[in-house]
């Protein structure tokens, strides 16, 4: 009798898929991409401020080699860099949708929940006694 066959963490497909996404910026920056592009450089840093620099070039780097941004160098003065989703890029894009709605409304149940709580009154403190 054949042994039963242990699934893989990354038989689901999701271990792939967030390797090529994962971390804080590479979502946002594909989501920034796909709806600006072609895009530049300068453009995504004052989109995602929060991000530095040598983060963006990093996340920038890895995409293109994952296949899901293209970067198209223009030989000119001063030198022009822009980016733009590939088809592969826009597929995670749309994938990444439902994500995103279910982000917004996790975020709105935890702001309520938090708002509910912050509403309640605090339970007196009671009186411990002394070790005595």
């Amino acid at each position: 009798m054949a042994k039963k066959q242990k699934k893989l963490p990354d038989s689901c497909g999701l271990g792939p898929a967030l390797a090529v996404i994962g971390g804080k910026w590479k979502a946002l920056l594909l989501w920034q991409i796909h709806q600006a592009q072609p895009c530049r450089f300068g453009e995504l840093k004052r989109l995602q401020p929060e991000i530095s620099e040598k983060m963006l070039i990093q996340h920038l780097r890895e995409m293109e080699a994952d296949g899901i941004i293209h970067r198209e160098v223009f030989h000119q003065v001063p030198p022009r860099v822009e980016y733009s989703v590939t088809p592969e890029g826009a597929e995670l894009d749309l994938a990444l949708t439902p994500l995103a709605e279910w982000g917004k409304k996790h975020q709105e149940r935890t702001e309520k929940e938090k708002a509910g709580a912050a509403h309640v009154a605090p339970e007196p403190e009671s009186k411990a006694a002394a070790p005595g």
